[in-house]
């Protein structure tokens, strides 16, 4: 019987460790993928090994092609005793400005990340899961892909996509269990916000606050977790009330 594994893109930091922490909980042994902070990343190793279960760590950009097959492609080639049953697509880049100032690499890389990333990096554990009759894909996203937000034409653009890409795989592959979810997250206290004005930003959610990485990690858990089995091609928001 196959060791099962979560893949969580973009593990290392922030929502990324977090959701790492609560399916190291359910039991699962982890890949950590990570683009360049070696030292975050062993220390969410390092945390989840805590928590009883195994942890590697895979560095690769998920906005390279090249990259995820060479690193992801050659870790499943090489541990065919070892299954990812659970994939988490939370690998995302910032690149705010307005469109008319916006440059192709500030599209292309975010767009490459989020959107191209989900792709390459599904299609790799794909056949796996179904092969198995059973899966878990969780992509997240955001209220910019919903709402749309200006000055992130590119990263609502690429979370809108992801979004389409939810429902439409979700409907491909439920007959072999497989279930594809969406989570959008509004404004969480994390590096990736760390620039935002939070002072003037509460004024806008109706909480007052911004939400914490591991209340996103319960959502995952839920998805992950056979609790959710007829429930797929759904995209469940945590905003605070932001938007409705």
């Amino acid at each position: 019987m196959a060791t099962k594994y979560a893949l969580v893109t973009g593990g290392s930091r922030g929502i990324g460790r977090a959701v790492c922490l609560k399916l190291a909980d359910m039991g699962y042994n982890m890949l950590i993928n990570y683009k360049g902070n070696t030292e975050a990343a062993e220390e969410t190793a390092k945390l989840v090994r805590e928590k009883g279960v195994e942890a590697e760590i895979l560095m690769f950009d998920v906005g390279n092609k090249e990259d995820i097959q060479k690193v992801l492609g050659g870790w499943i080639e090489s541990n065919n005793d070892k299954l990812v049953e659970v994939l988490v697509n939370n690998a995302g880049i910032r690149q705010d400005t307005l469109m008319m100032s916006m440059t192709d690499d500030q599209w292309d890389s975010v767009i490459d990340t989020s959107l191209q990333g989900m792709y390459h990096v599904t299609k790799l554990v794909l056949n796996p899961m179904l092969m198995n009759r059973y899966g878990r894909i969780i992509n997240m996203v955001s209220l910019s892909g919903i709402k749309g937000m200006p000055g992130q034409v590119n990263y609502s653009a690429a979370k809108a996509g992801m979004i389409g890409a939810t429902k439409a795989l979700a409907q491909e592959i439920a007959k072999r269990n497989v279930t594809v979810n969406a989570i959008a997250p509004g404004f969480i206290k994390t590096d990736m916000t760390g620039d935002l004005n939070e002072k003037e930003l509460v004024n806008m959610i109706p909480m007052k606050r911004f939400g914490l990485p591991e209340e996103v990690a319960d959502i995952v858990g839920f998805f992950a977790s056979k609790n959710a089995s007829y429930i797929t091609g759904q995209v469940l928001s945590i905003n605070g009330g932001l938007y409705t």
